[in-house]
C-alpha cells in the first residue's frame, strides 16, 4: 500500500498534492515519458486545460497498458510555458488524480519542441505486486 504524506509539522501544500509518497519495497513501478497535448488526429488544442487533458489521457493509456490506473500515480512533474497556464493545468490535474493526491511539481519553462505546446506532463506510478 502506498502511503501519501502531508506531515502536520509542515505547511499545507499550496494546491492538491501530497508532500511525499512512500513506495514500499517490491512494488512494481512505471515511469512515463513526458506527454504533450497532442490529440490522436494530430490536433493541438489552443487551451492549456484541453492540452493537459490530452496529456492525462495519454498517461491513462500507458497506465492501463501496465495494469495500473490514475490512483497508482505517486509523482507528477509538469511543465507549463507561462504562469498564466498554471490554473488551466491544475484544473485538469485535479480532475484526473485520485485522493489523496500524489506528490507533484509544476515548473515554468521557456518552451517545447513546437511553440503550440503549452504543457507537458510526466508521471511515476507504482502498484504492489
Amino acid at each position: 500500500m502506498l502511503e501519501k504524506l502531508t506531515p502536520a509539522a509542515m505547511p499545507a501544500p499550496f494546491a492538491r498534492y501530497s508532500h511525499a509518497v512512500v513506495v514500499p519495497a517490491g512494488t512494481r513501478m512505471l515511469f512515463c515519458s513526458g506527454q504533450l497535448g497532442l490529440a490522436p488526429d494530430g490536433v493541438i488544442p489552443e487551451a492549456v486545460e484541453a492540452q493537459a487533458d490530452l496529456c492525462f489521457a495519454a498517461i491513462g493509456h500507458m497506465l492501463a497498458a501496465a495494469g495500473m490506473d490514475m490512483g497508482d500515480i505517486v509523482r507528477i512533474n509538469a511543465f507549463v510555458t507561462d504562469r498564466a497556464h498554471m490554473a488551466g493545468y491544475m484544473a485538469s490535474r485535479d480532475r484526473h488524480v485520485a485522493s489523496p493526491p500524489p506528490a507533484s511539481t509544476l515548473m515554468i519553462v521557456s518552451g517545447f519542441t513546437r511553440p503550440e505546446f503549452k504543457v507537458e506532463v510526466e508521471v511515476v506510478a507504482a502498484r504492489a505486486g
